[in-house]
């Protein structure tokens, strides 16, 4: 399971890097204004440093809503840097822009999937990855993890490529379960990776290490 993460914050990114386990990067415009960063340039620069930090892809959203923008825009971005995915919103004129990255080799993801229908299109337009919502399913009472695991057999089911980034997970036990499940990635905050290093019994077994140690010294 790749790991990455949903942030523009640099500090953020290179403390996840640190360890070890980073594979990637997921962000959006939202997220670029959550640390001041706006403007047109100026995001685009942010994309470029935030390339330089990691070895992994690096989805940037686009915009556009229309098939002309989102051309305009996805190549732009992929111009950048070569581990840019051009992110891409999931609607009529999205996954036709889909289509035509896949076919020229340029790397995508699919956003904003709720639906195992939706997934499928996505899938079939070529996205490299399909980005599904589990937390924002889980607001509105709706099993999130159950998407990941329809969207897992119906990719098996006909060998699709495209790869499940388990988008908008909001702990530590959303990654488990789409691990349990078969996401190919997660994303999301530094705060649901770190989590998993947590347990009681390691802290209480640490600690009592360091004290037996120091009882012999």
């Amino acid at each position: 399971m790749k790991f990455f993460i949903d942030t523009a914050n640099l500090e953020q990114i290179k403390e996840a890097e640190d360890m070890g386990i980073l594979d990637g990067v997921t962000t959006n415009p939202s997220l670029m204004a959550k640390e001041g960063i706006t403007g047109t340039d100026n995001i685009l620069k942010h994309y470029v440093k935030i390339c330089n930090l990691v070895e992994g892809d690096v989805s940037a959203e686009v915009i556009a809503t229309d098939f002309e923008g989102m051309v305009r825009e996805g190549e732009a971005l992929a111009d950048l840097h070569d581990q840019i995915v051009v992110k891409l919103p999931m609607i009529k004129d999205g996954i036709k822009a889909c289509k035509y990255f896949s076919d020229k080799g340029i790397k995508t993801n699919v956003t904003l999937v709720f639906s195992a229908g939706q997934a499928l299109l996505a899938a079939k337009a070529g996205a490299t990855y399909v980005s599904p919502f589990i937390g924002r399913l889980d607001d509105i009472s709706t099993d999130g993890l159950n998407l990941i695991a329809e969207i897992r057999q119906i990719y098996d089911n006909y060998a699709f490529e495209t790869q499940i980034l388990a988008a908008s997970v909001r702990h530590t036990m959303h990654v488990i379960d789409c691990a349990k499940l078969g996401a190919d990635v997660m994303t999301g905050p530094l705060s649901s990776i770190e989590g998993l290093l947590k347990h009681p019994l390691t802290d209480i077994g640490l600690a009592k290490f360091l004290e037996d140690y120091k009882k012999g010294n």
